[in-house]
């Protein structure tokens, strides 16, 4: 799959974003108390749960924060009720960008984010003409260094992974969602640390931007987007062209 030569280099520009510890875990719970409110609090009964409970433990967050998430979730503790939303969007240069959100108020939240693509030159999409250029993909990354490319294609292909593909000293491993939990244990078990571990949707093709001041339009939105409290996660077909350096 083309679109993941530029993956460091993107990876760097949102780091500074997804680095901050308090964020990703108010991302984290909310995911928590929404599978435990849909499914119960057993994370063995439960996949949605299980995998959420997953991402915790790799973010290092704490387990007192994951068994109140959990509580929320099943009316053990009392908390805010979560809806899920998918917002389609584009973006400068025709760049196609879904947003997953969690929201204890949509009516605060669309509007948020209709007032960040406003600003960055970007809009919403009618439902499906963006939803369509995308696959629901499990996605691994880990550093190279820790293993060979042999023994990775052995270990992850034997465990259900689909692909793996090789980018700036990084291994980006893709799982169908339902074989996504299986790799994913497979991988820990190896005592293999990953730099990022989600579900998300991964483009089916990209579109390259070859102008610079476009490019910087498409991440900053992009950034902005994320840094949004009730966005769980972005994703887009934005590919840098060959190239062009951002600042």
């Amino acid at each position: 799959m083309s679109g993941h030569s530029k993956w460091a280099t993107i990876r760097r520009k949102k780091g500074a974003i997804d680095a901050k510890r308090g964020a990703i875990f108010t991302r984290i719970a909310k995911e928590i108390s929404v599978a435990a409110k849909e499914g119960g609090g057993d994370q063995e009964g439960n996949p949605r749960l299980r995998l959420a409970v997953t991402k915790a433990k790799a973010a290092n967050m704490p387990k007192d924060n994951i068994e109140r998430a959990i509580k929320k979730g099943t009316g053990g503790l009392e908390g805010m009720v979560y809806e899920e939303c998918l917002y389609e969007c584009y973006a400068p240069g025709g760049v196609a960008i879904m947003v997953d959100v969690l929201t204890d108020k949509k009516s605060r939240t669309t509007p948020e984010i209709k007032s960040i693509l406003t600003k960055l030159g970007g809009s919403l999409a009618n439902a499906g003409a963006v939803s369509r250029l995308f696959e629901r993909k499990g996605q691994l990354t880990l550093k190279a260094d820790q293993i060979s490319e042999e023994a990775l294609f052995d270990l992850a292909l034997g465990a259900g992974a689909e692909d793996i593909q090789v980018n700036d000293g990084m291994y980006v491993v893709l799982t169908s969602p339902a074989d996504y939990e299986a790799v994913q244990s497979a991988l820990s078990t190896k005592g293999l640390n990953m730099e990022e571990s989600e579900i998300k949707y991964i483009p089916m093709t990209t579109v390259e931007v070859n102008d610079k001041e476009t490019a910087e339009k498409v991440m900053k939105l992009i950034e902005n987007l994320e840094a949004n409290d009730d966005v769980q996660g972005v994703s887009s077909n934005f590919e840098l062209g060959e190239g062009i350096e951002l600042d």
